[in-house]
């Protein structure tokens, strides 16, 4: 089977790559953005046509976190590179696109969503707007099917700007953890991610859009203190700004329908396995902008909207 990923170089396509690539005998089509300019409709088409593509996993786009948050023309640049890719839903086997809990619009809290409830008010950042209109395309659409994740964790992500990975590097440098606000998320790891992307791509599923989520929330300050419950320091602790922030959380029962019994990591056992994957790596890590932190705030800008 041909399976092309885009994106293969950022963190879900990183990670889906290696796992296929342990567990079967594919052909895998992981071009790079110099390799293939998903932007340009022809080189797009004549990749997918020319290599006989069976599945697509179109894990690529811009904007979404702290590092994008000023980033121009969000919604253009990824609209573009989606229907460059959803026109061959009738050429391919299946397309699996992956949504985002914006998409219910984070300029409000977003509790215990039900996949349709993103009807109910429209996203007012550019990301959340741009993942919307997708999944109202999806949802005519044949055969693509979007897998909205609203927190996905691991290996591999930017440690600079992504709050799990960030404090687990500042408990191995000894630093205090430091948390804007508090807030609720529903995080996944990425091991059981590139599972349930694994039963999409080998079953037939009813519906077109699921919230691929643990369906449990979980706070900020919980996960440092499992931050440092797995390690021999104790980082110290701290909150800049009382209350909570707007609450971002799924009911995944439309996922657990199709899974069945699956079985999710702890987050306290996904954060041991980071630590000795950041433990292993912490001559190459950027120390200073750890120490400097100067994104720390620019999440609050994100619960704002526009």
């Amino acid at each position: 089977m041909n399976i092309f990923i885009s994106g293969s170089n950022g963190f879900v396509g990183s990670h889906l790559n290696k796992y296929l690539l342990c567990h079967y005998d594919y052909s895998l089509f992981t071009p790079s953005s110099k390799e293939l300019d998903l932007s340009d409709e022809h080189a797009v088409d004549t990749y997918i046509l020319g290599n006989k593509i069976d599945i697509i996993i179109h894990a690529a786009n811009r904007g979404g976190g702290r590092d994008t948050a000023d980033m121009k023309s969000v919604t253009e640049y990824n609209l573009r590179i989606f229907f460059n890719i959803a026109k061959h839903e009738k050429n391919v086997k299946k397309i699996i696109s992956f949504g985002s809990g914006a998409e219910y619009g984070k300029h409000k809290p977003i509790i215990e969503a039900k996949e349709e409830d993103y009807w109910e008010a429209l996203p007012l950042d550019e990301y959340g707007f741009y993942k919307s209109i997708t999944s109202h395309y999806i949802e005519k659409a044949d055969n693509i099917v979007q897998l909205r994740i609203f927190g996905a964790y691991g290996e591999y992500e930017n440690y600079r700007y992504k709050f799990i990975s960030n404090a687990i590097v500042k408990n191995l440098l000894h630093l205090p953890i430091a948390i804007n606000k508090n807030v609720y998320f529903d995080y996944i790891y990425s091991d059981d991610l590139v599972k349930i992307v694994d039963f999409f791509i080998h079953n037939d599923v009813k519906e077109k859009i699921y919230n691929v989520t643990t369906g449990r929330k979980v706070d900020l300050i919980t996960l440092a203190k499992l931050v440092n419950e797995v390690s021999d320091f104790q980082s110290d602790i701290s909150v800049i700004n009382e209350g909570l922030n707007n609450e971002y959380t799924s009911i995944n029962e439309r996922l657990l329908k199709e899974l069945g019994d699956f079985q999710f990591t702890s987050h306290k056992n996904a954060i041991a396995k980071m630590r000795c994957y950041f433990q292993k790596n912490v001559e190459n890590l950027d120390t200073q902008l750890i120490k400097e932190d100067p994104y720390l705030k620019a999440i609050d800008t994100m619960w704002k909207g526009k």
